[in-house]
């Protein structure tokens, strides 16, 4: 037994013995992904020779830029696609995603999300929200349609097969965002895919990749996808990139997406790397192990958590598709409380205290605990929910294991020292 150096009660540190025990057959599980993954990656790595020189980054116009350009190669082999634009230029994944739907799209063409309302920050991008006017693509002319899940929870195929007919793109959201449902495995992308594309073989089927990258052996540019999307202060910058995003899959419809990211003409022949490919490269070969930590800790909490009376979105025994879960924590206080607790368990701002604000672009009050080594990023732990019902927390991240079930072992200790827990 280790020394007890965060003064966790005694009945928790029970629990979560036994939880890891009952958790062994869904670590190995992981493991076995991350090795696949990892292998994966490093043939692409060798592949693509990246050596030394792809370190040294450029300035002004960035013009051969080898490091960049084998940035793209090694992300397009190991995702599966034709080509990439990896860049630390994309502020994060909404404006990658933004990057890649006007990219996509023209003047009357159709936007048709497959899975209902997409995640709160891109509704303004759409033109859901927000001022008339602002240049989201309903301003430019381009419409909306979505086909909303069958009872919350699985995709609509017949629907989707029905709109497709006159869309452009089918746009899938892997993840959950703030809702309930299940986030979404390659295998029913797969689906989604082919319902829309037996309806309309033109059509681009585009996925938001975010927090989905490597939690499975496959990629959804395996099953149908034409692009897929996403951030790399989540699981592909692998807990070292500081910024940065990614657009992977057709190499046609990458180049649309770099004029649109630059500009017309230039595309990927520019933009300067200022001494990021290092980062980029680094983290990206050590995705698949970070992924896997963050797995590990998710399945950690939700089995914890679970022997502590609280429902879990997933289960802790359900297979992952991405890195996120909710605890439904059933109350304001006990939501608060689990936030600073992650918090007090973070190695960076462990003495800040979250409290909910208007944060920009989501419609109620949202707390966020986050102490992480890069601002944002979700491949750390950290925990963040509006504060509305049912009052769960969105968990994910952790770059390595013993900090992640620290991080966990902390909040459940601050909720019981608050009297919420029933022990």
């Amino acid at each position: 037994m280790t020394e007890n150096l965060f003064g966790i009660d005694e009945r928790i540190l029970a629990l979560a013995h036994e939880a890891e025990k009952e958790c062994e057959q869904m670590f190995a599980q992981t493991y076995e992904i991350a090795r696949f993954n990892g292998e994966k990656v490093l043939k692409a790595f060798i592949d693509n020779r990246v050596s030394e020189s792809c370190f040294k980054g450029t300035t002004g116009y960035g013009y051969g830029d080898c490091g960049r350009d084998t940035l793209d190669k090694v992300f397009a082999q190991a995702f599966g696609g034709e080509d990439a634009i990896v860049r630390h230029t994309f502020v994060n994944g909404t404006h990658a995603l933004s990057t890649a739907l006007f990219g996509a799209l023209r003047m009357g063409d159709t936007l048709l999300s497959c899975v209902g309302r997409p995640y709160d920050t891109l509704e303004g991008v759409i033109g859901l929200t927000g001022e008339k006017g602002s240049g989201s693509l309903i301003d430019f002319g381009i419409k909306y349609e979505q086909v909303d899940l069958v009872n919350e929870h699985a995709p609509d195929l017949d629907a989707i097969a029905q709109k497709a007919k006159t869309a452009k793109v089918a746009y899938i959201q892997r993840s959950r965002g703030y809702s309930l449902r299940p986030s979404l495995s390659v295998e029913i992308i797969g689906k989604i895919a082919q319902a829309a594309k037996s309806a309309n073989p033109d059509i681009i089927v585009m996925v938001d990749n975010c927090y989905g990258e490597f939690v499975e052996k496959r990629e959804p540019l395996s099953v149908g996808a034409d692009l897929i999307i996403g951030s790399l202060i989540k699981n592909p910058g692998g807990g070292i990139a500081s910024t940065g995003g990614y657009i992977c899959g057709r190499a046609d419809l990458v180049e649309k997406c770099a004029d649109r990211l630059t500009c017309v003409g230039m595309g990927k022949a520019v933009g300067c790397t200022l001494s990021q490919n290092r980062e980029m490269l680094l983290g990206f070969f050590l995705s698949p192990q970070t992924v896997a930590s963050a797995v590990k800790t998710s399945v950690f909490a939700c089995k914890l958590f679970e022997k502590l009376g609280f429902k879990t979105l997933p289960e802790s025994s359900e297979t992952r598709t991405d890195i996120i879960a909710s605890i439904l924590l059933e109350n304001e206080n006990n939501l608060t409380a689990f936030c600073q607790g992650i918090q007090k368990g973070s190695p960076v701002d462990s003495f800040v205290t979250p409290e909910a604000w208007d944060m920009p672009g989501y419609e109620s009050k949202v707390i966020m605990a986050a102490g992480a080594f890069t601002m944002g990023a979700s491949i750390e732990l950290s925990a963040d929910a509006p504060i509305r019902e049912p009052f769960a927390a969105w968990l994910q991240g952790g770059i390595t294991y013993p900090s992640g079930r620290m991080g966990i072992l902390v909040a459940a200790n601050e909720m019981c020292k608050k009297g919420l827990l029933r022990l």
